[in-house]
This record gives structure tokens, C-alpha cells and sequence, in this order.
């Protein structure tokens, strides 16, 4: 399939509507990402056309929810996709019993309770409060955090600059954290109530219309769904 290029954040916008899904880099086999749209030369010049500052705004804005979801890549969901993605992502039992269970780890529990308390939290201030400050730890913040957005237990909703800099100093912003039920909460997107199948089924109608069905065979395979 022949995809048109993108060079505004209004044209990235409907992309992402028409295409529902659209990883930041190469992901899924014989589908776009927003790389692959978009001009090279405009990437990091950290003006309106440059397509690194959008994913923060279309998190900011509510239009798509912005984490590494699948194969610890970063990938955008539209709002309308999201809650279908997220059914399907997420398991029905708490964080806490998820913990318990052994499905996941004490860091990403201990993440998660932190980033509940503090809906938005600039990930700096996160690490630190987490305990995971030194050099040695930022691999287990790491993982703990990819633990939990591989699960849709949360998103990126953001991105927050430093706080608190000498003046001519610059540094990277840091991502900023929210549980997905929140950011849905938060732009008035409801959460799917149908089953798990019904979410899949939902998906694959959809990403029919756009996707080669080696696309649809790669991303389904990516979310977990089975017979495609």
C-alpha cells in the first residue's frame, strides 16, 4: 500500500486518525510509522515541522495515547483505537494482584503506585522517588516502566522540562507518566465494557481497511491476536 507523506502536525493528526495505529519507527511489517511519513531532515530541529515534539502533543491533546505497548517500541493509538488496544493489553486483575501473582515485578509495582499518586509525574522526579536515582539502577527503572506501558497499565502523557536550571543551562525534558485510566478519564474516552474478543474483533474490522493482510498478519501478531 502507498501511504501519503506527512510534514504538519495537523496532516500527522489525520494520519493517525484515518490509520488508527502508527509507531514512531519502523515496526510492523509493510506499514508506515511516523518515520517512515515524514521528512528525515525535519527530525530534532525542534520547531513546528518536527515531528519528535508531536508525540508529546497528541498525548498532551488527548488525540493519541503514546507508549511503548508493543515489542518495547514506542507506538501511537488514536483515541478511538485506544480503548480497544488497551482491553486487550491489560489484564482485569489489579496492579497489586498482578504483583502476587508474579505476572509483575516489585519495580513496576512500585512505579505504578507512585504514578497513581502523582498523575503526571515528570519521570525524573519519578526515578528518584522510586529509589532508582543511582547510575546502576536506571535499567531496573527502565525495565519497570516497559513492564508496565506493555501492559497499558500506563502512558506517556507528556513531556515536562527541568525545573529549577541556572539560567543559560538547557536539559532534556523528561517524559512524563499517568495510568492509562486516567488519561482516558482525563480527554473523555470511555473504556471498552465488551469482551476481549469483541475488542479484537472491533480492531481487525478496522485496521482491514488500511493494512496489506501481511500488515494485519504482523500487528495482530504483535497484540496478541490469534488466526490472522
Amino acid at each position: 500500500m502507498t501511504y501519503e507523506p506527512v510534514v504538519t502536525y495537523e496532516e500527522a493528526v489525520q494520519r493517525i486518525h484515518s490509520l488508527g495505529l502508527l509507531p514512531l519507527a519502523p515496526l510492523f511489517a509493510e506499514y508506515p510509522s511516523l518515520s517512515s511519513l515524514t521528512p528525515k531532515e525535519h527530525w530534532h530541529k525542534d520547531d513546528e515541522l518536527d515531528p519528535w515534539l508531536w508525540r508529546s502533543s497528541l498525548a498532551e491533546e488527548g488525540i493519541a495515547a503514546y507508549g511503548k505497548f508493543v515489542k518495547k517500541k514506542a507506538l501511537l493509538v488514536s483515541r478511538e483505537y485506544f480503548p480497544w488496544v488497551h482491553r486487550l493489553l491489560a489484564d482485569s486483575r489489579s496492579i497489586e494482584e498482578q504483583y502476587e501473582a508474579g505476572l509483575l515485578s516489585r519495580e513496576a509495582s512500585k512505579l505504578y503506585s507512585l504514578i497513581e499518586e502523582q498523575e503526571g509525574i515528570d519521570g525524573r522526579a519519578l526515578r528518584s522517588q522510586a529509589g532508582y536515582g543511582a547510575k546502576e539502577d536506571k535499567k531496573t527503572f527502565d525495565r519497570g516502566l516497559l513492564d508496565l506501558q506493555g501492559c497499558a497499565a500506563i502512558v506517556i502523557s507528556g513531556t515536562k522540562e527541568k525545573e529549577g536550571l541556572a539560567e543559560g543551562k538547557v536539559a532534556w525534558n523528561s517524559s512524563a507518566y499517568e495510568t492509562a485510566g486516567q488519561w482516558m478519564k482525563r480527554h473523555g474516552i470511555e473504556p471498552f465494557e465488551g469482551s476481549v474478543a469483541e475488542a479484537r474483533e472491533l480492531l481487525v474490522t478496522q485496521l482491514q481497511q488500511h493494512a496489506s493482510p501481511v500488515a494485519l498478519s504482523s500487528i495482530a501478531k504483535a497484540l496478541g491476536i490469534p488466526g490472522i
